[in-house]
């Protein structure tokens, strides 16, 4: 287990075309097992979801997502294909569909380094309807200039 510095940079994009952007920066423990590359990492208030935990696995150009704690769920995002499945809501669990447009993974081979950069659409049945880009840079903390700040900010 290694620790990096993950910026996450979230755009979303609603019918009615108005944009949200969500940035995070934060420490994450950093595993290669395989070729396969887990980024997990603590949840701030910022970012919506305060007490989780997320796993992000890195598999080629295959992402999953997947949340632990107050609201779980899981995202899977492949080139071409749906997932479906339940979104945990404050009012309770939304069904939710995602098609994935595009995975880019430009992590280095041992996965301590570069982006994934995914694009895809979702639906939350009734309640939303969007187009997402979703932006993670890894960098190694040991690295020069790696730094060690956490922030979060909603843009």
């Amino acid at each position: 287990m290694n620790k990096v510095l993950l910026k996450i940079n979230a755009r979303q994009h609603n019918r009615e075309g108005q944009e949200d952007v969500v940035e995070l920066m934060t420490e994450a423990k950093h595993y290669n097992k395989n070729g396969v590359v887990y980024l997990v990492y603590e949840e701030t208030e910022l970012s919506g979801v305060n007490g989780c935990v997320t796993a992000l696995k890195v598999d080629g150009e295959a992402v999953k997502l997947r949340r632990y704690g107050t609201k779980g769920h899981e995202m899977h995002f492949e080139k071409g294909k749906k997932f479906h499945g339940l979104y945990e809501t404050p009012m309770g669990f939304v069904d939710m569909e995602i098609l994935t447009n595009g995975v880019k993974n430009e992590l280095k081979a041992d996965g301590r380094e570069g982006l994934v950069t995914i694009d895809y659409d979702i639906s939350l049945r009734g309640l939303l309807e969007a187009h997402n880009t979703l932006e993670v840079t890894v960098a190694d903390i040991n690295a020069p200039g790696g730094g060690k700040e956490q922030r979060s900010q909603h843009v």
